[in-house]
């Protein structure tokens, strides 16, 4: 049984002369990068393409390959094989990324937020897909009812009165469902389901290591935000208050910079810029070292991302001239634009995208001249490298 952390101790003093150089260096960095997308044509598309990377990232520092080409063909359904344990898991850090990216900047860090990303409270997937059903159903209920209301004055028959006794009868067992359901999911809340003790340890207590590490959160509000998401991230590897999903510290720490105000155009690849630093400077024994290579991955990030947000602008511009010309009806350049939020696209995944044939869309391919990316001659891919 591993043994609960009471806290994590912020280093007091900082060491300042070790960390100031690599705080400088990522918070330039992260300034740079934030302001290049902010009004940058393809800002969508780098966000696309870098959170299918950071996903692939994670599983890697795990020690799990997972090839880019086969989570965007999972995340498009479009697998050529059994998805295997870790492609799904990295499909998971995908889902997480986007639901933060999407969401506003202080969600993932507030209770209901750590809730949904937990899988507890009302914020989870299946409780959003019922709320969206019954507001849905809602819709719909008050469209009939305005139908009936403007039919009302040329005068109510028997006909109309006995269809407004089904629909009240209607209305009134859908009202049931929803209040069954609504107390179903509060009952799961109050009792969370028990956990299989061969899985999880049952002496790890989540409730006290979360909130061991809000502490930390509240700590960090007065130092600069890339030094902040670093102890943020540090602090939750050593807490660890999840057992099976380490890989989310990360995740809020780039979190706490875009509350910060630090990334307002993207969310931070952490896990790809902690791929850049060598594997055995990753966990150095002091804190100042932990806390320095934390920096140093954020900043390895952040000129990642700059790097390639230029390589990916200069191949749109390249490729756009391949425009001119043409008719205002051409799918080309619905294809550009969908193939810069993709690492790579398959003609299925073009044909479902452009609601084209797969012949086509090789045609288009051809046209656009994409560089093949899996150097095979069956279940072939393009995209912009």
């Amino acid at each position: 049984m591993k043994t609960l952390p009471s806290r994590y101790p912020i280093p007091d003093p900082l060491p300042w002369s070790q960390i100031a150089g690599p705080l400088a260096a990522a918070e330039d960095s992260l300034a740079r990068l934030d302001e290049r997308l902010a009004n940058s044509p393809i800002r969508q598309g780098w966000i696309a393409r870098t959170h299918f990377a950071d996903a692939a990232a994670c599983l890697w520092l795990e020690g799990a390959l997972v090839h880019l080409d086969d989570l965007v063909l999972h995340d498009a359904g479009m697998d050529v094989r059994t998805p295997t344990h870790e492609l799904t898991r990295a499909h998971a850090v995908l889902r997480t990324r986007r639901r933060i990216a999407e969401a506003k900047p202080d969600w993932a860090l507030s209770a209901a937020g750590l809730a949904g990303l937990r899988g507890r409270g009302g914020c989870g997937d299946r409780e959003e897909e019922a709320c969206d059903r019954k507001e849905e159903a809602d819709e719909a209920r008050d469209l009939e009812d305005g139908e009936v209301d403007a039919a009302e004055p040329l005068g109510v028959t028997s006909t109309d009165e006995r269809l407004a006794d089904v629909f009240a009868a209607v209305d009134a067992a859908i009202a049931q469902a929803d209040r069954t359901l609504a107390h179903e999911i509060a009952n799961q809340i109050s009792r969370p389901a028990e956990r299989d003790p061969l899985v999880y340890d049952l002496d790890w207590d989540e409730e006290e290591r979360l909130d061991a590490w809000r502490v930390v959160i509240d700590q960090t509000r007065t130092l600069p935000p890339a030094l902040a998401a670093a102890i943020t991230a540090e602090a939750w590897s050593a807490l660890e208050p999840l057992q099976h999903t380490p890989w989310l510290g990360r995740l809020l720490a780039a979190s706490v910079l875009r509350q910060r105000g630090k990334t307002r155009s993207h969310l931070a690849c952490l896990h790809d810029g902690l791929k850049a630093i060598p594997r055995e400077r990753r966990r150095p024994r002091d804190s100042a070292g932990r806390l320095t290579v934390q920096l140093e991955a954020i900043a390895a990030a952040a000129e990642a991302g700059l790097k390639d947000h230029d390589r990916w602008l200069t191949a749109r511009t390249l490729l756009a001239r391949k425009l001119d010309g043409r008719r205002s009806t051409s799918r080309l350049p619905a294809l550009l634009e969908y193939v810069l939020t993709r690492p790579i696209v398959s003609a299925g995944m073009i044909a479902a995208e452009l609601k084209i044939t797969p012949r086509a869309a090789h045609d288009l391919v051809a046209e656009l001249g994409l560089r093949e990316a899996t150097g095979r001659d069956r279940y072939r891919a393009w995209g912009v490298l």
